[in-house]
């Protein structure tokens, strides 16, 4: 997974300040590759799950396929790809405390 710090550096089609994007923008190439390498794979297995489900999965060897979206569509998309691995990430963290709280309590 590699993530592409250019993307942000385009100009927006409306003059809607992000904070998000610009506090991105400030943020070194290094860094947002290093966090989105961070992902394990099972969580990417997840997220793909979830792109794939919502967009709809045809096999691309078979079909032409081609997808169409407008900028806003786009965006709300990757919030929720965003969300959802904030959201999975917390959730490995705590399942293994859990598993390490569990094995100390053995001992």
């Amino acid at each position: 997974m590699v993530f592409d710090s250019n993307f942000f550096s385009q100009e927006s089609e409306t003059a809607i300040k992000n904070t998000l994007i610009e506090y991105l923008q400030k943020q070194h190439p290094e860094t947002l590759e290093r966090i989105a390498q961070s992902a394990t794979p099972e969580v990417r297995e997840i997220i793909t799950h979830n792109v794939h489900g919502l967009l709809g999965i045809l096999p691309s060897e078979e079909f032409n396929i081609q997808i169409v979206t407008d900028r806003q569509n786009l965006a709300n998309l990757l919030a929720s790809a965003m969300m959802t691995g904030y959201f999975l990430c917390q959730m490995e963290k705590r399942k293994d405390l859990e598993e390490n709280i569990a094995n100390t309590d053995s001992l």
